[in-house]
């Protein structure tokens, strides 16, 4: 078996995909992997990826969509392909340090974990920001569950990104990194609450190397679109599920809490919505709150700012047919 497999989803990346590309190199060894997802780009990315394949000093081959989907199918779709022992991420647009990945299987294997977290460098123009993972002991094996909470503060769980660790393949057999299909963004958000509600062990650890490139034009962090409003399936996914885990009164707060944080924070923000999506985000999240526990929700908002909280609590009263129309 190989030691490592990196999967490298993309789609019309092509003015970034080169220094993906030659940061692979630099952390190539005869016993890794890189799996490419290509998400039926049209830009010449493919075409850039092809012709780099030979040369990465790392077995590599591409998956192609015939249709674009999502990142978390076009995830699904590198993973299904994999065949290395630990699993980690690239997006198309970001790139890594030197004997980065290296690094990060050795951290893996001396604690001997289901996973790893690590902190990244947020990238935006010449701008560089290092963005930290929310767990405080580093270097020690913890229990992913006991990182969920508290509610009312930033947790492991509030740092969903795929990319910034490193998985092992018993995880991937039991059913545990599979993306949800379809979603557009905050698929990422189910995933990392199922990792830390089924795992058996994690650790975070202070090796640095991944680049996190921000403010791609084509990125939908930058479209006011309708797919930006998939985060509300996707924290219905997470509210659904937690409610049928056996610890679900002392973790739904903790779902409840950090789904009405985000629908404030795109509230928050309408303006960056195309008119019609702005109405359907209104509308979408007022009934989303009427879909949540009532009494939770209530406890929830009395956490929050004042701010945030006003937010919701407008929405929340305001009937249904008002917000429909």
């Amino acid at each position: 078996m190989l030691k490592l497999s990196v999967i490298v989803p993309f789609h019309n990346v092509r003015p970034y995909v080169s220094e993906a590309l030659r940061s692979l190199r630099a952390n190539a060894r005869p016993d890794y992997e890189f799996v490419f997802v290509d998400d039926c780009s049209d830009d010449g990315t493919g075409e850039v990826v092809a012709e780099a394949l030979g040369g990465l000093g790392a077995p590599a081959r591409v998956v192609r969509h015939e249709v674009n989907s999502s990142i978390g199918t076009a995830r699904n779709s590198g993973l299904a392909a994999t065949r290395g022992e630990w699993l980690t991420f690239l997006d198309g647009d970001d790139w890594l340090a030197p004997g980065y990945l290296t690094r990060l299987v050795a951290d893996a294997e001396r604690l001997g974990v289901d996973f790893l977290r690590v902190d990244h460098v947020r990238c935006t123009a010449r701008a560089r920001s290092l963005y930290r993972a929310p767990i405080g002991r580093r270097g020690v094996v913890l229990d992913p569950r006991a990182l969920i909470l508290p509610a009312e503060r930033s947790t492991s769980v509030d740092y969903p990104y795929s990319w910034a660790g490193l998985y092992h393949r018993r995880l991937l057999e039991r059913g545990l990194l599979d993306f949800p299909e379809g979603l557009h963004t905050a698929e990422d958000r189910p995933w990392i609450w199922r990792l830390h509600r089924e795992a058996e062990s994690c650790a975070a650890v202070n090796t640095l190397g991944y680049f996190y490139r921000r403010g791609v034009g084509s990125s939908l962090t930058q479209i006011g679109d309708v797919r930006q409003l998939d985060f509300l399936p996707a924290f219905d996914q997470v509210v659904a599920e937690t409610a049928a885990d056996p610890e679900a009164a002392a973790l739904l707060p903790k779902a409840v809490r950090t789904y009405c944080a985000i629908i404030a924070h795109h509230l928050g923000r309408v303006e960056h919505f195309q008119p019609s999506v702005a109405r359907e985000l209104r509308t979408r999240s007022a009934a989303a709150l009427r879909r949540l526990p009532q009494d939770v929700l209530t406890a929830a908002l009395a956490s929050m700012d004042v701010e945030r909280a006003g937010l919701i609590r407008r929405l929340r009263r305001r009937p249904a047919a008002g917000v429909a129309a």
